[in-house]
């Protein structure tokens, strides 16, 4: 298997005042591609912080990060944000869609950015849109969707430009159990269509459809267990 992530003695560190706060305290990753990881750890573990790294929207402050090959730990913000568009797809707890805009352009939107042209975008968004259930829906705004509608288009968004990693970050936080369920079974199924899944969730039964769960305390890996086939 290929590694899609290689992480190695990754610290980060935040100034507060006249102190420094160590978030992460070296860590040691890899994740090889098509993995479902549910990274978890209670409130002030480093998960959050561990995500933005993953995801490109931040640096460390000392280590290195491989992401298909390529250590991002050095880019420029520039060089970061082309990676993220075109290497990660992200699905957040509160959505981020755009309001005044429709389903369908909120999906096509990453691909504006990766320099798509427009008959394209419209194709590949559509294509996705049908994909996550939501082909009668393409043209309703976000405050016409129900909450786990709008979990769909940001799913469909986050997969929209074939990215290496689909990052979930507390995807169901918002929803009720019933539609929770929906769009976990939706992301399992992303999973086994081949891509790599990193899911940040506080939710054992979220946490527990992954095949491995990385549990941070303290800024440290406390547990790296994966499931037997």
């Amino acid at each position: 298997m290929s590694l899609v992530i290689k992480i190695r003695q990754i610290t980060r560190d935040f100034k507060m005042g006249n102190e420094i706060l160590h978030v992460l305290k070296g860590i040691d990753l890899d994740i090889e591609r098509g993995e479902y990881v549910a990274l978890m750890g209670p409130s002030g573990s480093g998960k959050s912080t561990l995500m933005n790294l993953l995801g490109c929207l931040d640096t460390p402050t000392s280590g290195s990060y491989e992401l298909n090959g390529a250590n991002v730990s050095k880019m420029t913000d520039d060089a970061l944000a082309e990676i993220r568009n075109k290497e990660i797809g992200f699905v957040f707890q509160t959505f981020n869609l755009l309001p005044r805009t429709t389903a369908l352009e909120n999906v096509a939107l990453p691909m504006v950015y990766a320099g798509v042209g427009k008959k394209d975008r419209i194709k590949r968004a559509k294509e996705v849109l049908t994909d996550v259930g939501l082909a009668d829906r393409m043209e309703h705004k976000p405050n016409e969707l129900s909450g786990g509608q709008r979990q769909r288009v940001a799913v469909g968004r986050a997969l929209v430009n074939k990215p290496s990693i689909i990052l979930a970050d507390e995807p169901t936080g918002n929803l009720d159990s019933k539609t929770s369920e929906e769009i976990m079974m939706l992301i399992d199924a992303i999973h086994q269509a081949g891509n790599t899944v990193i899911v940040v969730t506080h939710e054992e039964e979220v946490a527990q459809r992954a095949k491995r769960v990385i549990r941070l305390r303290d800024g440290r890996v406390e547990s790296d267990t994966k499931k037997i086939k």
